[in-house]
């Protein structure tokens, strides 16, 4: 019998136990694997089209669709491009920036959840994110694939970020730094027409961007110190810093605080007024991924509420 791709979710989707991916087992529980439920919200798919990918009586996933599901099974590459196949898709090609988040990465983030970490892929888009970043900068589930660009974000002429408040940062390391990663990401996705077409529209449309460009700007990431104003709690300042994962072209941005301080107990109400339980998980969901909404049965949230730019501000 030929496998389909509902055959192969269902296996992937057994073999996955709940704390895989931040979820705690409870007593009683006899679903062996993740719930279809479970699986949903980490895809950010509604839970009847996951039944009918399931049944194979939805047969024409877009490739944003699988990727979402690969990255919630915690597929590895080859299986990634297994399920593509079994799409009828064509799996990502070389030289086109990848949007997949290793297993190993997604495990350590359900480890990880009582920190904000956000996932980025090369070209600095937000992939997924952990309980306690949505708490602390904002739900990022109802924007686009556009609108969680980290680079268009920081160099954005009109109102827009990553962050639903504002975000103070002192120095302008990140604008140079972002620049020169993308300088090595075009050298390494040269076929990628989204990180082509980034680039041009923000030379056309930023001046400090097509600045920092046309002067060869380089600049490593370094660890800086953020100043987010919360509309609940006021400002928590965090340490924030970017880690790189050999062999595999994500950065994981992670937001700390000390333990014992003022912005530790900030960070905590934060936790507990927004679902975060105290191992990191959430009430409504685990690690987090893009929801979306349209004919294929995904779903939607509500639209973080975003301020305007303002001088000194930096977004994520």
């Amino acid at each position: 019998m030929d496998e389909t791709l509902g055959t192969a979710l269902r296996r992937w989707r057994d073999r996955l136990s709940a704390l895989d991916v931040g979820r705690p087992t409870r007593p009683g529980r006899r679903a062996v694997g993740l719930r279809r439920e479970e699986l949903a919200e980490l895809a950010g798919l509604s839970v009847d089209y996951v039944v009918r990918l399931e049944q194979g009586r939805a047969t024409s996933p877009s490739a944003q669709v699988v990727a979402s599901l690969a990255r919630a099974l915690q597929l590895q590459p080859m299986e990634r491009d297994h399920a593509y196949r079994l799409a009828g898709l064509l799996p990502p090609q070389e030289g086109m920036i990848s949007t997949h988040v290793p297993a190993g990465v997604q495990r350590m983030l359900a480890r990880l959840g009582e920190f904000p970490v956000g996932v980025f892929s090369a070209d600095w888009t937000l992939l997924s994110w952990t309980p306690a970043w949505a708490a602390l900068l904002g739900d990022p589930s109802a924007r686009t694939h556009v609108e969680r660009n980290l680079v268009r974000a920081v160099f954005a002429t009109g109102p827009s970020g990553l962050a639903a408040w504002p975000v103070l940062q002192d120095g302008d390391a990140l604008g140079p730094a972002l620049i020169a990663d993308l300088r090595s990401a075009l050298v390494n996705y040269p076929r990628d027409s989204g990180l082509i077409g980034l680039v041009e529209e923000l030379r056309s449309t930023s001046a400090e961007f097509a600045r920092l460009w046309d002067e060869g700007a380089v600049g490593p990431h370094v660890s800086a110190r953020k100043t987010i104003v919360h509309p609940q709690v006021g400002e928590v300042t965090c340490d924030c810093d970017v880690l790189t994962v050999p062999g595999c072209d994500v950065r994981l941005v992670v937001y700390t605080v000390p333990a014992g301080s003022v912005d530790a107990e900030r960070l905590e109400f934060l936790r507990v007024t927004n679902g975060v339980r105290a191992d990191g998980s959430s009430l409504r969901s685990p690690v987090c991924s893009p929801r979306r909404d349209d004919r294929a049965g995904r779903i939607s949230g509500p639209v973080p509420h975003v301020l305007p730019d303002r001088n000194g501000e930096n977004y994520v």
